[in-house]
């Protein structure tokens, strides 16, 4: 029986990472699917292009306190706020410059992984705490935004979208292939399950976003 045959008789929902077994090699190296190599590729890509235009644009801030980025829209959408304020350059220098270190590398794992490639276990063990730290931040970022600055930076948004879906589908990879050692029924509800916590998680931040701001979406209708 196929791997599809035997989901669509026990009415599972396949992971994003479900597809062509990738087996452990002898050395401990494991593949991944198409599906999970593109999310990284795609992801990286976004995330990429998310600290490279706030960087650009941070620079021009700092050349002259009076430009304006494309992305300041409204006061509560308004990039300039967020990039001028302490939250911005937390470790001594622009955030976004963490991102041009990692996102490419994490877009360049996912073009080895779809060319074939297999990565050793420590090598996933670091992908996983790597996006967990990089969610992690994202996620004070974005509360220092919503209750501290009190505005959103569209392209810091679409860096916490990116970096939640690359944490959260490398730690469903690490946990079917026994990567990270979970108890079977767990292993099972995420395969099964797996995209009930990005959904939950975006609704979340979205709920968030929606009620810190509700007085002023209220003035566009």
């Amino acid at each position: 029986m196929t791997s599809s045959t035997a989901t669509a008789r026990h009415g599972t929902t396949p992971a994003l990472e479900d597809g062509p077994e990738r087996k452990t090699t002898p050395e401990g190296a494991t593949g991944a699917s198409r599906a999970l190599a593109w999310l990284l590729i795609v992801s990286g890509a976004l995330g990429t292009l998310a600290s490279f235009v706030i960087t650009i644009d941070k620079f021009k801030l700092l050349q002259n306190p009076n430009f304006s980025p494309s992305c300041n829209i409204s006061p509560i959408l308004s990039c300039s706020n967020v990039m001028t304020s302490d939250q911005a350059s937390v470790l001594g220098f622009p955030n976004p410059l963490l991102g041009l270190a990692t996102y490419p590398a994490v877009a360049t794992l996912g073009f080895v992984l779809l060319a074939g490639g297999r990565l050793r276990r420590w090598l996933w063990l670091g992908l996983n705490l790597g996006t967990l730290l990089g969610a992690g931040f994202c996620m004070w970022l974005m509360t220092q935004a919503l209750y501290e600055i009190g505005a959103l930076c569209l392209w810091c948004c679409l860096a916490w979208a990116a970096t939640i879906a690359m944490f959260w589908y490398t730690t469903v990879h690490n946990l079917r292939h026994g990567v990270i050692h979970a108890p079977r029924g767990l292993v099972a509800g995420v395969r099964e399950f797996h995209w009930a916590v990005p959904v939950t998680w975006y609704l979340s931040i979205v709920m968030l976003i929606g009620t810190r701001f509700w007085s002023y979406w209220q003035t566009l209708v």
